[in-house]
């Protein structure tokens, strides 16, 4: 009965490790958990990423082309991409699903699967690419599928090949963000985009002196054209007129919104009787969501030196265009970004002509230019043409020579006080490069360094910065390569420093993984906290030179071999370069006089010969006489005018020359190129994107230590390391003789 009894434990125990072995296991299926060690956490997902996929509003479909036991590292590349689509799918809701397709490159003798999977793939565009390997210490080519397909609805995207994880998550996931934003976003709309037009009744009686046609059909116009718009948004569309004139309420919102206003005195015909009493009348369109909203004026009143004022109605054909981006914009997608391509800034596109034009390419923004268009739709602005378009969240301004009318910098004003963003890359002097003399034996003169006054400095002055007249020089630079033929070494570039990690701001997400800069021919820029103060803005140093900084100015000479640090460090220390300034601007005009818009010249009429119709015998004039008709000179009409802005940040670094090619790479994956996009996320507002991308830099510079420190660590490893290990050895043989005399002295008793 024991015996039997102690069988029966044995048995139970048996039966109840069993049971928690199964429990375990369940439990380890349906609370699986992993932890991300990184730094970076550069095996999780961002949380720009999550947010993408977890907001699908239709069904995405990722179809990937992989060949199969590639030879290392594309064979990790493929695992990574594996465990990144399967993050993915978690984070998910049910209309994310993913595919891998055993695709062999090789052509002939293969299955029917890989057959058809080889057909898919090129329909999608996804061709083989060649990749090399060592196989038993010999080099070998092989060809191999390697990319990727999206589908989303009847959007189709592609990767067409994934030769590396560097970025994978920023690329797949800014693509799925392309796609997916514009539907998601309007088909979680708890409420529509409300689309206002202001338009006064009383406009049918100035408008024959407005000389606009059709401005009393805009409204039907307007209307049919939100139906039509209707079907492309989901039917999220709202459309309402607002007429100020019957409905005096509205005055408050007119002015909110700062709709234009027109107004005019009364008019009289010859006998005295009035036959149009003064009057009123506003007009605008507002596309609005919640708190958010844009407007975009109907009517333009441009003030023209000698002409006076003229009223320009929009252009209806591009109606649609503008309103698209307005409703595109309030509801936070298609980021689109603008660049000044006149008053003398730096070209984005093409290489300047020239004798030598791999040395000029050198110098322009095309790779620039590459990396804003992954992302965004570039946009250049041209302001001696026009105003700055809407739907432009951001405007960069790159190393203008040319000076800025006062309207060009009301119109910069303007655009910043919407709560738009700026980002400022001005240059302090201009090099002239004087011509050489071949008949001169000396070394010939080298380049002039003349300031440029643009105009934009007042205008920054008022927001409380400046770029200091100077170039900062440091010990600490860019180290360039000597050819042997002029004695080889290396050549210390003191206009060119490296910026360390400790003299970079980390407060800021979108450089916390930034870990080192290089500025090229930089100014200091200073904050002026009096006027942050008075204005209400806050502002900060974003990167500076290091302590062994200093400051050239007046006669300024570049040449490597000329240039010289202080005798003393007395005058080094360290140098504002960049700054952000955030919050609600003033507007630098509040106060002051709306400037004018130049007028374009133009020839005369008279001059070409145009000539004008002519009127029998003045009839014309005695029948507007007669009608008592008023010029348009007689109605007023205020120019829409910010005099405090939304919130809104302003980017000021006192160099362009950080953005040519020969500082930014073309992939992105130096630094100069990864804060470049990182900052402009940070101005659109993707600072979680910025993070993202952060994510994959590598580099990781070794922190800077003392002589003495590299001197202990050296002697430390020398000599050091033998010492303790015979000091322990020591110890060990003392311990145990010691025990072997207490084990002795026991026994003995």
């Amino acid at each position: 009965m024991m015996g039997a009894t102690k069988h029966y434990g044995r048995y139970s125990r048996f039966i109840a490790y069993i049971v928690v072995v199964v429990l375990a296991n369940v439990a380890g299926i349906t609370l699986f958990f992993r932890a991300d060690l990184t730094s970076n956490r550069i095996y999780s997902l961002s949380e720009a990423s999550r947010s993408a996929v977890a907001t699908l509003s239709e069904p995405l479909t990722i179809n990937v082309f992989f060949t199969k036991s590639l030879p290392a590292p594309h064979n990790n590349t493929e695992r990574y991409l594996r465990d990144l689509l399967e993050e993915y799918s978690v984070q998910s809701n049910r209309f994310f699903n993913y595919r891998f397709f055993d695709v062999s490159a090789k052509e002939g003798d293969i299955g029917e699967d890989e057959k058809e999977n080889q057909e898919m793939a090129r329909n999608y565009g996804i061709y083989p690419v060649q990749i090399q390997h060592i196989e038993q210490d010999e080099v070998k080519f092989q060809n191999a599928y390697m990319g990727m397909v999206l589908i989303h609805g009847d959007v189709v995207d592609k990767i067409p090949a994934i030769t590396s994880t560097e970025g994978l998550e920023y690329t797949i996931t800014s693509k799925i963000e392309k796609m997916n934003s514009k539907i998601s976003a309007l088909l979680n709309l708890a409420e529509p985009v409300r689309i206002k037009l202001y338009f006064s009744s009383s406009l049918a009686d100035v408008a024959p002196q407005l000389r606009m046609g059709g401005l009393m059909e805009l409204p039907d116009r307007l209307g049919s054209l939100v139906e039509e718009l209707n079907e492309k948004y989901y039917g999220k569309l709202a459309f309402t007129r607002l007429d100020p004139t019957m409905d005096t309420t509205l005055v408050d919102e007119v002015s909110k919104y700062n709709i234009l206003t027109l107004r005019w005195p009364s008019m009289k015909d010859r006998s005295g009787k009035e036959i149009l009493s003064a009057g009123s009348a506003s007009t605008g369109l507002v596309v609005e969501k919640g708190e958010r909203f844009e407007t975009l004026s109907i009517i333009r009143v441009i003030n023209l030196p000698l002409f006076g004022t003229q009223y320009q109605l929009v252009n209806l054909d591009e109606l649609e265009e503008k309103l698209s981006e307005l409703i595109d914009d309030v509801i936070d997608i298609n980021k689109k970004i603008g660049y000044l391509s006149d008053h003398g800034t730096l070209p984005i596109v093409g290489a300047p002509p020239g004798p030598n034009q791999q040395q000029d390419q050198l110098q322009t923004l095309t790779n620039f230019n590459t990396l804003i268009s992954r992302d965004y739709s570039l946009s250049q602005v041209a302001l001696k043409r026009g105003e700055i378009p809407e739907g432009i969240d951001c405007l960069i301004i790159a190393g203008p020579r040319e000076v800025f009318s006062d309207y060009a910098l009301f119109e910069i004003d303007q655009f910043l006080m919407k709560g738009r963003s700026l980002a400022i890359f001005l240059d302090s002097f201009e090099e002239i490069v004087m011509p050489q003399d071949p008949n001169r034996m000396s070394r010939n003169q080298g380049p002039i360094y003349r300031p440029i006054n643009s105009g934009l400095e007042k205008l920054l002055a008022h927001y409380g910065t400046e770029v200091v007249r100077s170039y900062v020089l440091d010990l600490n630079c860019y180290e360039q390569n000597v050819p042997q033929m002029f004695g080889g070494g290396k050549r210390a570039l003191y206009f060119a420093p490296i910026i360390k990690n400790e003299y970079i701001d980390k407060s800021y997400h979108f450089m916390e993984d930034v870990k080192m800069l290089v500025m090229v021919k930089g100014s200091p820029v200073t904050i002026k906290g009096d006027a942050m103060a008075r204005l209400g803005l806050s502002g900060r140093t974003l990167f500076s030179s290091s302590g062994q900084s200093w400051e050239t100015s007046g006669r300024i000479s570049l040449n490597p071999w000329e240039m010289q640090p202080p005798e003393d460090d007395a005058g080094m220390e360290s140098k504002p370069l960049a700054v952000i300034i955030e919050g609600e601007f003033t507007s630098y005009f509040k106060g002051r006089e709306i400037p004018e818009k130049p007028v374009e010249e133009e020839p005369a009429g008279d001059e070409t010969g145009d000539e004008k119709e002519p009127t029998p015998d003045g009839e014309a004039a005695d029948e507007k006489a007669e009608e008592g008709s008023m010029d348009a000179a007689s109605i007023t009409g205020e120019r829409t005018f910010i005099a405090r802005g939304k919130p809104g940040k302003l980017f000021l670094v006192g160099s362009s020359e950080i953005l040519r090619n020969n500082v930014i790479d073309e992939q992105g994956d130096a630094p100069n190129g990864s804060f470049a996009m990182n900052l402009l996320d940070y101005l659109n507002g993707r600072e979680d994107y910025a993070k993202m991308r952060s994510k994959s830099q590598r580099f990781n510079p070794l922190r800077e230590t003392t002589p003495a420190a590299k001197t202990f660590v050296k002697t430390f490893n020398i000599a050091g390391l033998p010492v303790i290990v015979v000091a322990f050895g020591i110890a060990v043989w003392f311990r145990r003789a010691a025990r072997k005399r207490a084990i002795q002295a026991m026994f003995k008793k």
